[in-house]
């Protein structure tokens, strides 16, 4: 069967063995985001697994069904369809997933929002670059500020073209994503992503001239109180020169103003 738009099916079986071994799924509820022809579900299965896949083609959805119908007879396989960004999504322990790289950020904020002991999540090498890239350097966004953070991000392997079927044009990278505690404290974690948000859809303007370009998500006069109470050098640098601490103060100061409203 052909891949649909956007699925390159993973074909190379040494790589499939390790990804399905990178964490013990022995016992363990795995959430399998784009399982396709279900390679990667088999290794799943053969560890121990139990296993939710979510698949958005319903061409595959009907192959699955017939090609582990003794799995999900038996309980250890669910097959959920539709869009993994927003269908419904029962209990997990760990995520293991080649995810589709048009949907990359959208379900990777889902997944830190709903929590998971430890995931390991296939990405387009130059997404998962920019997943890591510290504050300061030109390379950091609004994925590197969330991602970092919630969470841990290692790489672990590095996968050619020559492993999919059929062959993108890009390379992708393995990792391993393990969710921490903020290391600063957050107020309001839904502010938070907001201000990250609005910070670097404005990343060349400073702090200040960011801020008010936010109208859109906060009131004007809240903005003003947000700004009076920061330090003047703060306002005047821009969003990727922001440490994680300094991202956290601007974040609870609107949380506080929002308050007072």
């Amino acid at each position: 069967m052909s891949a649909p738009r956007d699925q390159h099916f993973l074909v190379d079986r040494r790589a499939v063995e390790k990804i399905a071994g990178f964490v013990d799924v022995s016992g363990r509820r795995v959430l399998e985001i784009g399982p396709g022809e279900g390679v990667l579900t088999r290794a799943l299965l053969d560890r121990g697994a139990s296993v939710v896949a979510v698949e958005i083609d319903p061409g595959l959805v009907e192959e699955l069904e017939v090609t582990f119908a003794d799995d999900i007879d038996e309980g250890r396989l669910e097959i959920i369809p539709g869009d993994a960004t927003k269908v419904d999504l029962p209990p997990f322990d760990i995520v293991v997933a080649n995810l589709p790289y048009s949907a990359s950020s959208k379900i990777t904020f889902r997944l830190l929002a709903i929590g998971f002991e430890v995931a390991v999540l296939m990405y387009q090498k130059e997404f998962a670059q920019r997943m890591i890239a510290p504050p300061g350097t030109p390379a950091v966004g609004r994925l590197s500020v969330m991602v970092q953070t919630y969470a841990f991000v290692k790489p672990l392997l590095e996968l050619s073209p020559a492993a999919f079927r059929p062959r993108p044009q890009v390379r992708s990278w393995v990792v391993r994503v393990t969710p921490h505690e903020p290391p600063h404290p957050i107020a309001d974690r839904r502010v938070y992503a907001d201000v990250v948000r609005v910070l670097f859809s404005h990343r060349r303007k400073t702090v200040r001239k960011g801020l008010r370009s936010g109208k859109d998500s906060f009131a004007p006069e809240v903005i003003e109180r947000v700004i009076a109470g920061l330090p003047e050098d703060l306002l005047q640098r821009r969003p990727e020169n922001l440490t994680l601490e300094e991202f956290a103060l601007i974040a609870n100061r609107m949380s506080g103003c929002l308050d007072d409203a």
